[in-house]
Order: structure tokens, then C-alpha cells, then sequence
């Protein structure tokens, strides 16, 4: 015989829950052990993300001085972050191997991509860079910062390492061509973070130092060939304003000396929150985008540069630390080479801002204004985090 309730009915188990409340406090517990239960299915690199989510923060409360204080702003900011974030979370459920597999066909697409860009692209501020098929326009150059390291990875994982001549010619090669092409529409900025990305994924497949130095050498052997040939004015006008930004006071020397004015006026501490006069007379142009560091130094100074590249670097590590356990070699090759273009963009952002390097329009990694560079930069953090989620670690933190 069973238990019975005070009415003569079986008493099942649900019958006892209902009885005591049981059910209730059950089905209360359920919903958030089912979502703990996704959330831990959900494969992500909790390090680096935190590390990411402070440089968005501090970004956005740069960026609302910077608007001069637009609520609206912010809200736009925050979305596209929200927006990237889940991308780079979406990114990092696909395994590796799925990256691999698709790199050659994506890197042909995006080279045949920048050819119509070359012959039928669209024009716009004097340059050829789009693609206009209607419905979207688009950069295709943008895809190859993810695609050119996808795809020497790709191609030097196949290969006994280091690469032999051949290899590195072949590798080159691959480099050289859509490096080319972008350098014609002209985007010099893309073009250095392409070819730097591209590198990267050679030097570290281990190429000799002979290697190296006979690059830099013919580099610098081009360097004169490219200033009559290849340069525009406005090219050659940067790199003479970076060595006397005086010269050209309200014209090209403008960002510069503006740049520096509210760096150094910063001090150690800065001048607090939307108290920075540079940006706020408007003195500082493009506050929100390529200059928002700036607007940064001047509100929080020294220390507070200080803590912004220590997360910058604290990223940088974090990509390097998941390139050297990761299990593919294929996986290092690219984390490594994500890892150092990451650190590309902060170099050539703050040597801009600072003016040590000509002015080529790299935004600062989640802190600049900008859609096509975030989604570029989360995208590949996802692929950062797909490898670290599918990598051994020596058998330990899984």
C-alpha cells in the first residue's frame, strides 16, 4: 500500500511536493540551473573577456566626454559593443579547424574582391575602397586582416617548419599581392595591418633571422622607389609633417600639435573627468574616433595611460599564453599572429596620437567610435577564444 493523503488519494510525489510547496521551490530552482547549465556549455576565455569588458568601459567613459557628454552616444556605443561581444562569443563556439578549412576559399574571394574594388570600386574622400553591390557597401580589405593570417597559417601549417626558401617565397607572395592591391586604392593604414599580420604568422612558423634581415634590408632598399612612385602627396605630406608637425601649423600639422597639446597637459593625474580643455573647446578633432586617446591622457593623465596599456598588454599576454598551448599548429601560428596585429593597432594608434608615426587613420582597439574595425578586431578574438577552448593546456584548466 501506498501513502495516502488526508482526502484518501495516493500521495505521489508531485501530490507531496504540491502539499508542502516543494513543486514550486523546485521549479524556481530549475529555470536558473537550466541557464547555469548553458552558460556553462557557452565556450569562452573568462581572462581575456574580462580584460576586454575594462578597455570597453574605460571606452566608453572616454567617449562620453569626447561627444560632450551625448547620452545617445553612449547608448549607440554600448550597443555595438553588446553587438561585438556576442559576435566574438558566437565566433568562438565554431571549432578551429572550421577556420582552416575555409581560409583558402575566403582568402581567393577577398583577392578577386579587391580586384573589382581596383577596376569598378566606389569612390569616396579620393579613394577607391569600396564595393558597392547594391544592398551592402563594404571594404573588402577589412576581411583580409582576419583572412591573411588565416590563410599563411593555413598554408605554413601543411609545411615542415621553419619554412624552407621555397615556402617563404610562395608565403610572400601570398602577402604581397592583395598587400599591393590595397596600397592602390590607397589605404595605407589597412596595408601595414595586413602585411604586419601576415608576417607575423611567418616569423613565428619559425623564419631565420637571414630572412628577416634580408627583408628589412629590401624594405629599405624600396623605401625611395616607393616615395616618387608609389606615394600620393597627401601620403608624403604626412611623413614630412611628423618630423616638423610646426611647418604646417593649421593645416596638416593640426591633428598633431593638438594631439600633443592635451597629452602633455594631462600631467600625471590629468585634469579629471570632462574637465579636459582641448577637446572640449573643440581644439581636438576626431575626439571620439582615431584621437580619442587623447582626450583620454588629457582627463586622466599619466597613471590612467598607464592602466589602459597595462590592459592592452594584459591582453596581448593573455593571446600569446593561448598561442603556446594551443594544439594545432595552425591554432599557434594564428593566435600568435591575432595577438601581435592586437598589438599593431595600439602601437600605430598611440604613435599617431603622440607623433612619432605619420597619421594613417588605425583606431585604438574598443575604444575608438567605429563599426567595420570593432567587428574586424572581436571577430578575430573569437577565433582567440575558439583556440583556447579546444586546446589541452597540459592537461590542466580545461
Amino acid at each position: 500500500m501506498g501513502i495516502k493523503d488526508h482526502r484518501g488519494r495516493p500521495r505521489t510525489p508531485d501530490r507531496l511536493d504540491s502539499a508542502t510547496g516543494l513543486a514550486g521551490r523546485q521549479d524556481a530552482l530549475r529555470v536558473p540551473g537550466q541557464l547555469f547549465g548553458v552558460l556553462r556549455r557557452i565556450r569562452y576565455d573568462p581572462v581575456l573577456l574580462f580584460f576586454l569588458m575594462l578597455i570597453a568601459a574605460i571606452g566608453l567613459v572616454a567617449g562620453y566626454s569626447a561627444s560632450e557628454q551625448s547620452v545617445v552616444w553612449v547608448e549607440k556605443s554600448a550597443f555595438r559593443f553588446a553587438l561585438a561581444f556576442l559576435l566574438m562569443l558566437v565566433i568562438a563556439q565554431i571549432p578551429q579547424r572550421v577556420f582552416f578549412a575555409v581560409a583558402p576559399w575566403l582568402f581567393v574571394s577577398v583577392v578577386l574582391m579587391l580586384v573589382a574594388v581596383w577596376l569598378v570600386g566606389d569612390i569616396g574622400k579620393g579613394a577607391r575602397r569600396w564595393l558597392d553591390l547594391g544592398f551592402i557597401r563594404f571594404q573588402p580589405a577589412e576581411m583580409l586582416k582576419i583572412g591573411m593570417p588565416m590563410m599563411l597559417a593555413w598554408f605554413l601549417a601543411k609545411r615542415p617548419l621553419p619554412p624552407r626558401f621555397l615556402d617563404v617565397v610562395v608565403a610572400l607572395t601570398l602577402l604581397a599581392v592583395p598587400t599591393v592591391l590595397i596600397v592602390m586604392q590607397p589605404d595605407l593604414g589597412t596595408a601595414i595591418l595586413v602585411m604586419m599580420a601576415g608576417l607575423f604568422v611567418l616569423f613565428f612558423a619559425g623564419l631565420s633571422w637571414y630572412y628577416v634581415l634580408a627583408f628589412v634590408a629590401a624594405v629599405s632598399a624600396a623605401a625611395p622607389l616607393m616615395w616618387f612612385y608609389v606615394m600620393h602627396d597627401y601620403q608624403k605630406e604626412r611623413v614630412l609633417t611628423l618630423f616638423n608637425p610646426m611647418a604646417d601649423p593649421l593645416g596638416a600639422g593640426y591633428h598633431t600639435i593638438q594631439s600633443m597639446i592635451a597629452i602633455g597637459s594631462g600631467g600625471i593625474w590629468g585634469k579629471g573627468w570632462l574637465q579636459g580643455t582641448q577637446s572640449h573647446l573643440n581644439f581636438l578633432p576626431e575626439g571620439t574616433t582615431d584621437f580619442i586617446l587623447a582626450v583620454y591622457a588629457e582627463e586622466f593623465g599619466l597613471m590612467g595611460l598607464i592602466i589602459l596599456f597595462s590592459l592592452y598588454l594584459a591582453v596581448i599576454w593573455r593571446g600569446l599564453y593561448i598561442a603556446a598551448y594551443a594544439e594545432s599548429v595552425a591554432g599557434r601560428l594564428l593566435a600568435a599572429a591575432i595577438s601581435m596585429t592586437f598589438l599593431v593597432y595600439v602601437f600605430v594608434n598611440a604613435g599617431m596620437v603622440i607623433g612619432i608615426l605619420p597619421v594613417v587613420g588605425v583606431p585604438l582597439p574598443l575604444m575608438s567610435y567605429g563599426g567595420t574595425a570593432l567587428v574586424t578586431i572581436m571577430i578575430a578574438l573569437g577565433m582567440l577564444m575558439s583556440i583556447r577552448t579546444q586546446r589541452s593546456f597540459l592537461g590542466h584548466e580545461r
